[in-house]
């Protein structure tokens, strides 16, 4: 049987790069992207990492953004979502099976494959580069977690390895495990470092080292299963799905402070309807949801309130209208006026198959007639673009909307934002 060979293909920086995709006068531009409301940075360029840092409030580091050129946009996740999809097609139709880890990130299952891995990796950088645009880096080991650490060492020493390594050969596997610290190996993390440093177990060389049983009884079996798969020795094998999620929640926060319940009902019913595209996405169904309000926190000078209220289901369903029914019920009971909201969330729980749960002669069940209106709803917004028709609880636009100052276009997925070249 042959040895088992990984590789983790991870794009560079992508969401500052999905900007630059369509912004080449921006390639050698440090940027930036700020998250919900232009709150703080959630993603940089390598070259804005020179100057901020992850997390920074906006405000905080604006007068730093003008002084060394940085470039900010606004969360774009329509055009993220689509580059992410195009860059794991290119990925896919390159190797044998492939599991997207996240948005940015894929494995692939390399083994069997005689050619040289390190010419294979370097061929799925180029493709993806020339296909899409995005610079990636690649990673190969005889397991995911080798393949992980040599995806970080091609990003450390770009300038050497091309953007691709394998740490397939023992003593070149070795080295690297020798000068990475155990903070670094994917699934540690440095509050997990801190107990471990103490113990001896500095480096990625030494958690290889470790008794893998003790650590188990001390720590977790994932903690094993690590030093484990460090020793090359696979404990994790590629999902050729992702698994349904368990919970689905759509929260954003409001543009402005909302006082008045009016406005608040139609973020709900707005969050909710997204909620219920993505239960129907997956083919699952909720028995009941929470709704959520909260205040701003962080302002001393606003009166600080949160509440959140449950709301059980008749049955479990995926129609956007009951949900929205019971949402709006929950949010009456969870509002108290007086207070400037700022964020509301819908969280939609205990949710199964639609195949999944039990039926009887005396409960009440979907009926059909619910199943093709969300079919034909989904159809037309699939094709025709979200929110072509949307419940009439749901507004056009609404004045509370998330300040989004420095949006991009959405180049691939709207035709009015399609780049335009001057004909001469």
């Amino acid at each position: 049987m042959p040895e088992r060979r990984f590789a983790l293909i991870d794009a560079d920086s992508f969401y500052a790069n999905c900007h630059r995709v369509f912004r080449p006068d921006l390639i050698r531009t440090p940027v930036v992207v700020l998250s919900n409301n232009d709150g703080c940075v959630i993603a940089r360029s390598a070259e804005a990492k020179l100057h901020i840092e992850m997390g920074d409030p906006f405000h905080k580091v604006r007068h730093l953004l003008r002084r060394h050129g940085i470039v900010a946009f606004s969360s774009n996740y329509a055009l993220y979502g689509d580059m992410s999809q195009r860059v794991m097609t290119v990925i896919e139709s390159l190797v044998p099976s492939a599991e997207v880890y996240s948005i940015d990130e894929s494995f692939a299952e390399l083994t069997g494959i005689t050619t040289s891995l390190e010419r294979l990796g370097k061929e799925i950088r180029a493709q993806v580069l020339q296909c899409t645009g995005i610079p990636t880096g690649v990673g190969i080991g005889p397991t995911k977690t080798i393949a992980k650490l040599a995806n970080h060492s091609a990003k450390r020493w770009r300038a050497q390895t091309g953007g691709v390594v394998d740490l397939s050969d023992p003593e070149r596997l070795a080295k690297v495990l020798k000068v990475t610290k155990v903070g670094k190996v994917w699934g540690v993390g440095k509050r997990l470092q801190a107990k471990l440093e103490p113990l001896g177990i500095v480096t990625a060389w030494d958690l290889a080292q470790a008794d893998a049983w003790s650590l188990r009884k001390k720590f977790s079996v994932v903690l094993e299963r690590t030093a484990r798969e460090l020793n090359g020795i696979p404990c994790m094998e590629l999902e050729d799905a992702a698994p349904p999620r368990q919970e689905i929640c759509c929260s954003r926060m409001f543009g402005i402070r909302l006082e008045q319940l009016a406005a608040i009902r139609e973020a709900v019913a707005t969050y909710t309807t997204r909620a219920a595209e993505k239960l129907r996405a997956q083919g699952s169904v909720c028995a009941q949801l929470r709704v959520s309000i909260r205040t701003g926190m962080f302002n001393p000078n606003e009166a600080k309130f949160a509440n959140g209220v449950g709301m059980k289901l008749p049955y479990p369903t995926d129609d956007t209208r009951l949900l929205i029914n019971a949402a709006m019920r929950a949010l009456e009971a969870a509002y108290r006026p007086g207070f400037a909201y700022s964020k509301a969330e819908v969280l939609l729980l205990d949710l199964c198959a639609r195949t999944e749960h039990t039926l009887d002669l005396f409960t009440e069940q979907q009926p059909q007639s619910s199943e093709r209106v969300m079919q034909v709803l989904d159809s037309i917004n699939s094709r025709w673009g979200r929110s072509t028709i949307h419940p009439g609880a749901v507004p056009v636009d609404p004045n509370w909307k998330m300040k989004q100052q420095f949006l991009s276009p959405n180049y691939t997925t709207r035709l009015a934002d399609l780049p335009k070249i001057p004909c001469r």
